[in-house]
């Protein structure tokens, strides 16, 4: 006959085996939970990514090819205007010859083009967000022959780089690359 001791082993050995069982269907319970909980919140979150369409638009190719020497040209770009200038030899001279100690917001020019002969800057004044004058045929360029913003008088020169008036920073250089010598691709 078993005694009360044995009986008392296999009653402990039954409670530790039950315990282990209810501890693993709790995790197993809590685990698929979880997996439900993130395929279910899944296409929340992902309707919040921007559409193709609008992924397509964020970067632009530009072709180089007709833009004449000292001609500068606008494009859009987001919603913003980005000046695409082929400088002359003056023009690149020009800028790189400004000290950095005269520049309100020191820039090199060599940081601002990463091909001399092509500037590319984002159109709009860091002061309040006017459209600076200077990219058509006729228009006031100010007076460091780069560009002048009408709204309060800043005044940008060759590189883009502020020199006078009330804006804190230099036009934005937005990101872009080369593609080949003749296309450029904003964004």
């Amino acid at each position: 006959m078993a005694s009360s001791a044995d009986k008392a082993g296999d009653g402990a050995h039954g409670a530790e085996e039950g315990e282990t069982r209810r501890d693993f269907l709790m995790l197993a319970t809590g685990a698929f939970g979880a997996f439900g909980a993130a395929a279910a919140a899944w296409p929340l979150i992902d309707q919040m990514n921007p559409a193709a369409d609008t992924l397509a638009s964020s970067s632009t190719e530009v072709n180089l090819e007709p833009i004449k020497p000292g001609q500068r040209v606008l494009i859009k770009w987001r919603g913003k205007p980005v000046f695409i200038v082929r400088r002359t030899k003056a023009q690149i001279d020009e800028a790189r010859a400004v000290k950095l100690a005269d520049l309100v917001d020191p820039e090199t020019d060599e940081a601002r083009a990463k091909k001399a002969e092509w500037l590319i800057i984002v159109g709009v004044c860091t002061h309040l967000g006017c459209i600076p004058a200077g990219t058509k045929e006729g228009e006031l360029k100010g007076e460091f022959g780069g560009w002048f913003c009408p709204c309060h008088g800043s005044h940008y020169d060759t590189s883009g780089r502020i020199r006078k008036g009330p804006a804190p920073k230099n036009l934005p250089v937005p990101a872009y690359e080369f593609l080949s010598d003749k296309l450029v691709k904003i964004g």
